[in-house]
């Protein structure tokens, strides 16, 4: 399966990025062969918008699944509308959010956080 996970390093050893719209890097894997690339996020010093960029990043690299954190009202119904599923990654690695969301231990988001969650940086 295509993923696309939101990361706070550019390796499956970085912690997933709970912040969606205004992550560091997205990587991108293919669940079963742990093959991946990385990419910077080109939303993240948006002024506004970021959340629908980086949806619109998701969307367009053909993923099946998002592991992320918390995804705003706009970015949600970009990646809801392409069909593509949400999964809760918080407070794992890349890797064992993988490994997570192939035993079915992920939990699915299914409906949008607050808009602007992400705006405060670390």
């Amino acid at each position: 399966m295509k993923l696309v996970i939101t990361s706070e390093g550019k390796n499956l050893d970085a912690q997933v990025n709970p912040r969606f719209g205004r992550c560091d890097w997205f990587i991108t894997a293919d669940s079963e062969s742990m093959d991946f690339d990385c990419s910077a996020n080109p939303a993240v010093s948006s002024s506004q918008g970021a959340g629908i960029q980086a949806a619109q990043f998701v969307v367009d690299s053909k993923a099946e699944a998002l592991i992320t954190g918390h995804v705003g009202p706009n970015a949600f119904q970009v990646v809801d509308a392409a069909g593509i599923k949400i999964y809760d990654g918080s407070g794992l690695t890349v890797k064992q959010a993988i490994e997570e969301l192939k035993k079915g231990k992920l939990a699915a988001i299914t409906k949008a956080g607050p808009a602007h969650a992400g705006m405060k940086r670390k």
